[in-house]
């Protein structure tokens, strides 16, 4: 699990990432260049909570549950699970694109146990539902806040550097969103060890409450260049 660093090549990644900024796979690349002992003790920290223990006992797939629309559709109106799925289609997105943009990683190593599978499979799985209860969009400012958000709740350098190199070329705005969104981060409960399978049938609202997450914030999206294409395609 002690992966060496090599910011030669995180930096190389980071090049390429901004050169287009909708390539989620290459944000896989700079954290696994970058992860160090991050993961090791965001692992332990996981099996020392309660619903980390839950999790790991039952042997739980949050992925499969993700991937049931019919069964997410037919939720309450309102629900985390409804809201999750409503998002996704509207973002014409899947649980399954993370899989793919994940196992395209160059160099990553196969030598975590079934249990730290099953938890770092849980933590790429539950973005998207990280983006609902925030509020955080997938625009280049939600993204980054959401990155913020959870670098404040477990550090890794390969997401802080994502963060800090992203808020030293970008303006006011984004220095003001990765500031709120740091602090909302380490005043909220750790959302990697959330029970998000008891949580997604309930109102959105509560979960945030539940969570400590609070309301979502307003600010300016800002979409790539291949996002705004896409955007104006759907609307046509």
């Amino acid at each position: 699990m002690d992966r060496s660093f090599r910011p030669i090549e995180a930096y190389r990644a980071w090049k390429r990432l901004s050169a287009d900024p909708d390539d989620t796979g290459v944000v896989f690349e700079i954290i696994d260049a970058l992860s160090g002992r991050s993961g090791e003790r965001a692992y332990r920290r996981f099996v020392d909570s309660e619903t980390g223990q839950r999790v790991l006992r039952e042997e739980r797939d949050l992925l499969e549950i993700l991937q049931d629309r019919e069964a997410l559709a037919a939720m309450p109106e309102g629900s985390l699970g409804r809201t999750y799925h409503d998002f996704t289609a509207r973002e014409q997105i899947s649980a399954d694109g993370l899989v793919a943009a994940s196992e395209t990683t160059p160099g990553r190593r196969d030598d975590a146990t079934p249990d730290q599978r099953r938890f770092f499979e849980r933590l790429r799985d539950c973005h998207d539902l990280e983006h609902v209860v925030t509020g955080y969009g997938r625009d280049l400012r939600g993204e980054l806040a959401l990155l913020a958000f959870d670098t404040a709740q477990q550090w890794h350098h390969g997401i802080a550097f994502i963060v800090g190199m992203a808020t030293l070329t970008g303006g006011p705005e984004e220095r003001a969103l990765v500031r709120a969104a740091w602090e909302r981060g380490k005043r909220c409960a750790w959302l990697s060890a959330a029970d998000w399978e008891d949580l997604l049938p309930r109102p959105l609202d509560e979960v945030r409450r539940i969570t400590g997450v609070g309301a979502p914030p307003t600010y300016e999206a800002m979409l790539s260049d291949d996002g705004e294409a896409a955007r104006q395609a759907t609307a046509a």
